[in-house]
C-alpha cells in the first residue's frame, strides 16, 4: 500500500493545476423550512412556510483556479442520468 500510494504522488508532479476542473454540487429544497423559532412568553411563534408543493432546485459547476465555470440549475435532484455526461464532458479550454 505504501509504495503505492507513494507512486500515485510522484504522478501528480505532472499536474497543470490551470488544467484540473473540480465538479462541485449543491442543492436547497423548499421543505428546508426553519421547525422551531422564537416568540414573546406566553405567545406561540407563527411562521408562513411552504406545504405540498416540494420543490428541489440543484446547482452544480466546475470550479477551477481562475473561477467557475459551466454553471448549470437543474429543476429537480441531481441523478446519475444528469450527472454522468458532466463528468465526461471534454472542456472547452485547453
Amino acid at each position: 500500500m505504501k509504495a503505492a500510494r507513494q507512486s500515485w504522488f510522484e504522478g501528480q508532479l505532472d499536474l497543470d493545476p490551470d488544467k484540473l476542473v473540480f465538479l462541485d454540487e449543491t442543492a436547497a429544497n423548499t421543505k428546508m423550512a426553519r421547525r422551531y423559532g422564537w416568540a414573546p412568553r406566553g405567545e406561540c411563534c407563527r411562521v408562513a412556510v411552504p406545504f405540498g408543493h416540494w420543490k428541489t432546485i440543484t446547482v452544480t459547476a466546475g470550479l477551477r483556479a481562475s473561477g467557475l465555470t459551466a454553471t448549470a440549475l437543474f429543476d429537480g435532484p441531481m441523478t446519475g442520468a444528469r450527472s454522468a455526461p458532466m463528468s465526461r464532458r471534454p472542456s472547452s479550454r485547453p
